[in-house]
């Protein structure tokens, strides 16, 4: 197997009395698609927010390419290769589709008042720039359109593209196939898969089994904060314990 880009070592996130994530290690490694499941509450999104810096974990190390990043702010992970995509999808809605990934491509050029920067990242280098992110993610046909009027589809397509602008040598997709129709959940499932040809290594929540099984390479899964399965997804799918805490105690079956 290739070496391991990302490490997650024994890592717990604690909230007062509330330990959110407990204990947790798994790794990705170089070009391979991670999917990280579980229930509601499981914790998925608390490792992803550890992960992607906003906020360091309470125990436990986190590396990226063998370096500690415990401690390392969001932008500071940008940085250093990471991309992030949220659940909620929130553009600068009063931008265009094209501003929203130049405000992305620009972020190493910030300073002082952000609409007054974005006048100079107008420049053609940079417009083209994004439009060539955005021809890749589908979107260019629509690139000089305000995105607070796009769908939801494209809206996701718009997250994603502004998570590529940083250069990601991971990327991490927090529900992005949320609230999509079946024809788009194809051609997204497509588009992730060709950034891993790419290079890029990928850490997907998603809750749409169907969809997760068959995008990710291997799979952890978590519950109530704790890693309750790892492997390939034919492995985990089987899992009697995974199969409860999706089903509940009784069931049987298979939860993909």
């Amino acid at each position: 197997m290739s070496r391991a880009l990302l490490e997650v070592h024994g890592i717990s996130v604690v909230f007062g009395g509330l330990r959110a994530v407990d204990d947790v290690s798994f790794e990705i490694h170089d070009r391979e698609i991670l999917g990280l499941l579980g229930p509601n509450g499981a914790g998925k999104t608390t490792c992803f927010n550890a992960i992607s810096g906003v906020y360091p974990p309470t125990l436990g190390d986190i590396l990226l390419d063998g370096a500690r990043t415990n401690g390392a702010p969001p932008h500071g992970m940008a940085r250093l290769g990471v991309g992030r995509t949220f659940q909620i999808v929130r553009p600068f809605s009063g931008l265009s589709v094209r501003e929203n990934v130049i405000v992305a491509l620009g972020g190493p050029r910030y300073r002082g008042n952000l609409l007054r920067s974005l006048t100079s990242w107008r420049k053609k280098g940079i417009a083209d720039e994004a439009g060539a992110i955005l021809d890749r993610v589908g979107l260019l046909d629509v690139a000089d359109r305000t995105s607070g009027q796009l769908p939801i589809g494209s809206l996701r397509r718009v997250e994603i593209a502004r998570a590529l602008a940083l250069s990601p040598r991971l990327l991490l997709l927090d529900e992005s196939f949320s609230g999509l129709r079946s024809t788009e959940i194809a051609q997204i499932e497509e588009l992730i898969r060709s950034i891993r040809e790419d290079g890029v290594s990928v850490l997907l929540i998603e809750h749409n089994m169907k969809v997760a099984m068959g995008l990710s390479d291997r799979v952890v899964v978590l519950d109530h904060g704790r890693k309750l399965a790892e492997g390939k997804p034919s492995e985990v799918a089987s899992n009697q314990a995974v199969i409860e805490a999706y089903l509940g105690r009784g069931e049987r079956g298979n939860v993909a």
